[in-house]
């Protein structure tokens, strides 16, 4: 009985039909961060007017990218290829013929903009196309797979990663999930509650780059960790020993 919980623990997004979700869009893109690794191609009509904006470029390189699996099916590799621009601790990544470029305060897809207005002064109508390849977030506790996940496009809900994690265990607190987070070196830690919606409109419903969840045990898994695994041999072997001198016992008084 005290293994089991209830059903009201166990639900998410209990009161989801009362919700509105205008915070939740707000909230959907997170902010570039230094050491992002981002895959940036430029095309045009005519492909030889922009080859100086992609220079580095070897149509053979290719990075790894996963996409979100359905079901119980691992993570699938999709190759990623173009010049690879790394966000410096100052927020910029040096780009062909335009120089620095800098990238604070901007998300994938205004950072296109900026990036296509500025190639404009040297082409017409520049198609510019940004990836984010390197996004990550970790795991922790009491989760059926626990470990970093690296997310196509840098988009990923609290919901989203958690399945890429395989749901939580029957153990996990699901009303007090510790989300850790590092924009621009500063740390904050946030609390969640997956089984009320009113958390999606908060800032942590979309997760951001180098996130950390941990999903913490409830009382009666942190009882179970401290109790020695080998218990139950010494309580079988003391069995076994008090039958034998039992019986020693029985046939000496016969």
């Amino acid at each position: 009985m005290l293994s089991c919980a209830s059903r009201q623990e166990m639900t998410y997004l209990k009161d989801i039909e009362n919700l509105s979700l205008d915070n939740s869009v707000k909230n959907s893109r997170s902010t570039l961060q230094p050491g992002d690794q981002l895959v940036i191609t430029v095309s045009a009509k005519d492909l030889d007017v922009v080859k100086p904006f992609n220079q580095n470029y070897s149509s053979t390189a290719t990075v790894a990218q996963y996409s979100v699996p359905s079901g119980n099916s691992q993570l699938q590799p999709i190759p990623t290829s173009g010049p690879t621009y790394v966000v410096d601790t100052n927020g910029n990544i040096d780009f062909p013929q335009i120089g620095m470029i800098n990238t604070k305060d901007e998300n994938i897809e205004t950072f296109k903009i900026k990036l296509a207005d500025l190639i404009s002064s040297y082409v017409k109508s520049p198609i510019v196309d940004v990836k984010l390849i390197n996004f990550k977030v970790s795991v922790l506790g009491e989760v059926t797979r626990p470990g970093t996940y690296v997310i196509p496009d840098g988009n990923a809900t609290l919901l989203q990663t958690l399945g890429l994690a395989g749901d939580l265990t029957t153990y996990g607190l699901r009303n007090n999930i510790l989300i850790v987070r590092n924009v621009d070196g500063k740390f904050t830690q946030q609390r969640v509650d997956i089984t009320s919606a009113q958390f999606i409109n908060s800032p942590y419903y979309y997760l951001k780059q180098n996130d950390m969840v941990y999903v913490q045990p409830n009382t009666i898994r942190e009882r179970s960790s401290r109790v020695d695994p080998n218990t139950g041999l010494y309580i079988s072997v003391a069995s076994v020993v008090a039958s034998l001198v039992f019986s020693v016992i029985a046939l000496t008084k016969n």
